[in-house]
C-alpha cells in the first residue's frame, strides 16, 4: 500500500494539477495491478517523507496485523489513518443480512474502534425530517457542502451547547452525525460552518415562517394567543465593530460586558413564530410595533406580554390594530380586597385568587391577584433589606460616639442618601430624622420610625396587577392565560443554558446574528421533540434528554478470522430501556442503523 501524487488536466479550464491517491498492489492471474482504495484529493497536506508510515499504518489498521514493532505516529496523522479506514470500510461494506451466520475468530484480536455518538443525533434527524428542514434548505438553494454545515450547526447545538468553534472539534471527533448523513465532517474545514452559519442568517425570515407552517400542520395549533418579550446575551471582549453591541441591563449581572437583545414571538405552544435582533440597549417598548406589524395576526389575536413593555402608547397601538391584549399593569399602587376575589388556583401553600375590577375610565377589566408564594417570596425580600438597611442606619448613629467615625452633618446627609438609593424599596417605609449640633458641623443624632406606605409591597405583598380589554372571560381563564407568560421565561433559559446562546464570542454583527440563529433553529426541533414527548408522558428537560441519549454509540468491532482476514463490523449500540422508553414515545425504532461487515 502506498501513496499516489498524478498529474492530471482539469476538464473545465484544462490546466493541470495534482492529486493523490492511496494505492494498493495485488496480484490477480500471476500479474501484479494496482487498484485505488481511496481519492485522497487535491488538498492531501502531508509531508512526501510521511507518505510511507501513513500508508502503514493504515495497512495495520485495516488488516489488523499488529507488528512487534507497532506504527506509532503523531496524533494528527494517526486520527487521519483512522478516518482513511473508516472511509475504505464505508466503500466495501455490506448489510449483514444473515445474522445466524457464525465466524471463527480469534477472541486475542478483538478491538473497539472509532466510537461515535449516536443518541442525540437521531432524536435530532427524526425533528429534523419531521419540519422538513433539509428540504427547505435545498429549495433555498443549499448545496451537499452547505446543508451538511448547516445540519452539523444546529444539530451540534442541540447536542453540544457551545460556540461554532466547539461545534466543529464535536462534529469530527465525538459524533457519528456524518456516518448518518453521509458526509465527511472530518475533512472538512472549519470555515464552513461559519459560511453556513451567514447562510441560514440571510434566510431567516423564509426559514422562520417555513418551520411555524409545519409546526402548526404538526400539532394544530390555536394561532390566536402570541406571546412577546425580550432578553438578552453579553460578549466575551467589546465588540466596538458590532453597532449592536451596547451596554444594557444585563439579565445575567454582566455590567462589565456589551449586550446584544433578541425579541421573540411565540405562540401558546411555545414555538417561535418570528425573532428580531436588536441592540443592547434597546427600549422595550419601542420593539413591539416592529415585531408584530409584519406579523399577519388574526383579528382579535391576544398579545400576553409583560410590564416592560406594556407602555400607554402600545397599549393604544394594539387597540388601534385590532389585537386584544393581557399584560402586567404599570400600576404601582397594590390593592386587593380578598372578600370579593375568586380563587384561580387551589393547591395548598400555593393558593392564588383574583380580584376583577371594571375601570370606568379605560373600559378595561384589571385583575388583581394575590399569590400566597409570591407573598412569602415578596415579603422575605422586604425583610433582608429592612434589616440591612437599618444596620446601617445604626452603624452610622454608633459611629457618632466613636473617634475616626463620620460625624459632619452633611456628610451623615449624603451616607444616608446613598443608602435610600441603595435600598429603595426599603427606605420608602423609614422615616428618618438627622439631629445637628447648632454649635458645630456635627450631627447630634439619627433616629427613625418605620411607618409602611399603603398600597405598596409592604402592605400587599404577593399582589400584581393584571390589565385587559378581554371582557367576556372569567377570572380564572384570564389567570390561566397570562400564566403562559412564564413559559416564554422558559424558553428564554433554555436557549441561554441548554442551547448555548451565552455568551457570544463573534464580533461581527452578521456572525452575532447567525450565532443566535443557530440556537433559535435548534430550539424549534427541540420543541418539537419535547411536545411530542410530553404527549406520551415524558415531561423531562432538554438537559436531561440530552443526558439520557448521550451515551448510545456506534463502534466497529475488529476481529481476525480462523484464515487470516479480518472482520470489521459496525454496528450500534443497544439502547437502553430508559432511551428505548424515549424512541418509542416517538415512535422511531432504536436500532435505526442496520450492522455493516466489511472482510479485509
Amino acid at each position: 500500500m502506498f501513496i499516489r501524487c498524478t498529474t492530471i488536466k482539469s476538464k473545465q479550464l484544462g490546466e493541470p494539477y495534482k492529486t493523490y491517491r492511496l494505492v494498493e498492489s495485488e496480484r490477480v492471474n500471476g500479474k501484479v495491478k494496482q487498484r485505488t482504495l481511496l481519492n485522497l484529493g487535491r488538498h492531501f497536506a502531508v509531508s512526501k517523507d510521511q507518505w510511507a508510515i501513513l500508508s502503514a499504518r493504515i495497512s495495520e489498521l485495516l488488516t489488523a496485523q499488529h507488528s512487534l514493532v507497532s506504527v506509532e505516529l503523531p496524533a494528527p496523522l494517526e486520527m487521519m489513518a483512522q478516518r482513511y479506514v473508516a472511509q475504505i470500510l464505508e466503500s466495501r461494506s455490506s448489510f449483514v443480512a444473515d445474522k445466524g451466520a457464525f465466524e471463527s475468530v480469534s477472541l486475542d484480536t478483538l478491538e473497539l474502534v472509532r466510537p461515535r455518538r449516536v443518541g442525540i443525533e437521531y432524536l435530532a434527524l427524526h425533528a429534523l425530517k419531521q419540519l422538513k428542514l433539509d428540504d427547505k434548505l435545498k429549495e433555498l438553494g443549499f448545496n451537499r457542502h452547505q446543508l451538511a454545515s448547516a445540519l452539523g450547526n444546529i444539530i451540534g447545538r442541540m447536542a453540544l451547547p457551545a460556540s461554532e468553534r466547539a461545534t466543529y472539534d464535536w462534529l469530527q471527533n465525538r459524533s457519528g452525525l456524518g456516518e448518518l448523513i453521509d458526509y465527511d465532517f472530518e475533512g472538512m474545514g472549519r470555515d464552513r460552518l461559519y459560511q453556513a452559519s451567514d447562510l441560514l442568517w440571510k434566510h431567516q425570515q423564509a426559514l422562520e415562517a417555513h418551520l411555524y407552517q409545519q409546526e402548526t400542520a404538526l400539532f394544530d395549533f390555536n394561532e390566536s394567543i402570541t406571546l412577546y418579550d425580550l432578553t438578552n446575551t453579553f460578549f466575551e471582549g467589546d465588540a466596538s465593530l458590532n453597532p449592536q453591541a451596547q451596554r444594557g441591563r444585563s439579565k445575567e449581572k454582566r455590567k462589565d460586558c456589551p449586550l446584544v437583545t433578541l425579541g421573540l414571538v411565540l405562540d401558546s405552544g411555545g414555538f417561535p413564530r418570528k425573532s428580531q435582533m436588536f441592540a443592547g440597549n434597546a427600549s422595550e417598548p419601542e420593539t413591539l410595533q416592529t415585531m408584530l406589524q409584519d406579523l399577519g395576526g388574526r383579528e382579535g389575536s391576544i398579545v400576553i406580554m409583560d410590564a416592560g413593555i406594556a407602555s400607554e402608547d402600545n397599549i393604544d397601538w394594539l387597540r388601534e390594530q385590532g389585537y386584544r391584549y393581557l399584560v402586567v399593569s404599570r400600576k404601582r399602587n397594590r390593592e386587593f380586597d380578598a372578600s370579593k376575589a375568586t380563587i384561580v388556583k387551589d393547591i395548598e401553600g400555593q393558593t392564588v385568587k383574583a380580584q376583577r375590577v371594571v375601570n370606568k375610565d379605560t373600559g378595561e377589566i384589571e385583575l388583581y391577584c394575590h399569590s400566597q408564594r409570591r407573598e412569602k417570596k415578596e415579603q422575605a425580600m422586604q425583610d433582608r433589606f429592612s434589616e440591612r438597611f437599618e444596620a446601617a442606619l445604626q452603624s452610622l448613629a454608633n459611629g457618632l460616639g466613636k473617634k475616626g467615625c463620620t460625624k459632619n452633618y452633611d456628610k451623615i446627609l449624603e451616607r444616608i442618601g446613598r443608602l435610600k438609593e441603595k435600598y429603595a424599596r426599603a427606605a420608602q417605609h423609614y422615616e428618618i430624622t438627622v439631629t445637628p449640633d447648632s454649635a458645630s458641623k456635627k450631627t447630634l443624632s439619627i433616629e427613625w420610625t418605620r411607618r409602611e406606605k399603603p398600597h405598596t409591597q409592604a402592605t400587599h405583598p404577593g399582589v400584581y396587577c393584571l390589565r385587559t380589554n378581554i371582557s367576556d372571560w372569567d377570572e380564572k381563564t384570564l389567570w390561566k392565560t397570562y400564566t403562559m407568560l412564564t413559559d416564554l421565561e422558559g424558553v428564554f433559559r433554555s436557549l441561554k443554558s441548554e442551547l448555548g446562546m451565552r455568551p457570544v464570542y463573534h464580533h461581527n454583527k452578521d456572525r452575532v446574528n447567525g450565532h443566535i440563529f443557530i440556537t433559535l433553529l435548534a430550539y424549534h426541533l427541540v420543541q418539537t421533540l419535547r411536545c411530542q414527548l410530553k404527549a406520551q408522558g415524558i415531561s423531562d428537560s432538554w438537559q436531561t434528554l440530552r443526558t439520557k441519549m448521550e451515551n448510545q454509540q456506534r463502534i466497529t468491532v475488529v476481529l481476525k478470522r480462523e484464515d487470516g482476514k479480518t472482520i470489521h463490523l459496525r454496528q450500534t449500540t443497544r439502547a437502553e430501556p430508559y432511551q428505548k422508553e424515549i424512541y418509542d414515545a416517538l415512535g422511531i425504532s432504536s436500532q435505526r442503523e442496520h450492522t455493516r461487515k466489511t472482510l479485509v
